[in-house]
């Protein structure tokens, strides 16, 4: 098994610039950065967690940055990890990306630099460098919600396929075929996967999703609503509008009630990520409910089994439909058990 004396030899750099750089301290050069990180990869090195924690005392604090603390979804998110972990025993230090990747890089650095024991993230996209080299320098690191690929951490979310398809399925019964989708960033696991699962449900139903009918944000209310007014200068303008996110959601609910119309009698709305707003407008919103206190103390747990040395699965809960009144027809569940 190769040792951070060979890794140093490999790269040409001493063991402390390696040290550093596994570490994500901040004063390495880019270029010895990129020479340790591929004789990390070329070698098989892997720090030893054991020899980790006899070196340094924990802390028992958890780093948790999330995407953006204004979205309700993150914010209910960062409540259960507080109380999880308080529930373990560890405190939480909260760093808000506010789905800014620059910003995100930073609160990670700065909670690095405090000794954190281990840390919870929610990319705020999928290309940070940083996020590659805080898992091979031996971080406990857990993602939750989003994730990137290729790097290997364990990863809990929610699988929202199956509650889109039933989404699709309730909106084709409702007699609704001109759909549109706001979808979030392509950058973001989230934003690909939820726009991808509404295409292939549409498809299962013989129904087209056409470019027009797509628009992007950014899971910021003020690019659901310029894509929603967007939608409504068409000649032919879709008959539901579905957000990929609750922001989104919202920002179509300006547009739509700019424009003088009403949901669902002029254009139907349905989001995802469901939350306790919803059950308060008029018309209630149907939407797609995460398990956010399941998802929030299983990532916490498994961050834990990090820290003790213990090796978690990846774990994938169901989202679920939430029918309310503001696609047609009667609702069916008023209220999600989050």
């Amino acid at each position: 098994m190769a040792s951070i004396k060979d890794v140093a030899a490999e790269a040409r750099v001493s063991v402390a610039t390696v040290s550093r750089v596994l570490n994500s301290h901040p004063s390495v050069s880019e270029e010895a950065r990129t020479r340790v990180l591929a004789a990390v990869e070329a070698l098989g090195y892997r720090p030893n967690a054991v020899a980790r924690s006899l070196r340094t005392a924990q802390t028992r604090t958890l780093g948790l940055v999330i995407s953006d603390v204004l979205n309700p979804y993150f914010t209910e998110l960062a409540r259960f990890v507080e109380e999880e972990a308080r529930a373990l025993g560890y405190s939480v230090i909260i760093g808000n990306a506010d789905e800014r990747p620059e910003l995100q890089d930073h609160h990670i650095r700065t909670l690095i630099d405090r000794r954190i024991d281990g840390l919870l993230v929610s990319p705020a996209d999928g290309g940070s460098p940083l996020m590659r080299d805080v898992a091979l320098g031996g971080t406990p690191m857990v993602f939750v919600d989003r994730w990137i690929p290729g790097i290997d951490v364990p990863v809990v979310r929610a699988d929202g396929t199956g509650a889109v398809k039933d989404l699709v399925a309730h909106l084709h019964g409702l007699g609704h075929r001109r759909l549109a989708i706001i979808a979030g960033p392509a950058a973001t696991t989230t934003g690909n996967e939820r726009v991808e699962a509404f295409r292939e449900a549409m498809r299962g139903l013989g129904l087209a999703l056409p470019d027009a009918y797509i628009g992007q944000g950014d899971f910021q209310a003020a690019s659901g609503r310029r894509a929603t007014e967007r939608f409504l200068a068409l000649a032919e303008p879709p008959e539901v509008v579905f957000a990929a996110d609750n922001l989104m959601a919202l920002g179509a609910l300006d547009a739509i009630r700019a424009r003088g119309l009403r949901v669902p009698d002029d254009i139907a709305l349905a989001a995802f990520d469901d939350i306790p707003w919803f059950v308060h407008t008029d018309p209630p919103v149907t939407a797609i409910a995460q398990p956010t206190a399941d998802l929030a103390r299983a990532a916490v747990r498994a961050l834990g089994d990090l820290i003790e040395g213990r090796t978690p699965q990846s774990v994938t809960l169901p989202a679920r439909l939430v029918v309310r009144r503001s696609c047609g027809g009667a609702a069916t569940n008023q209220r999600s058990d989050r």
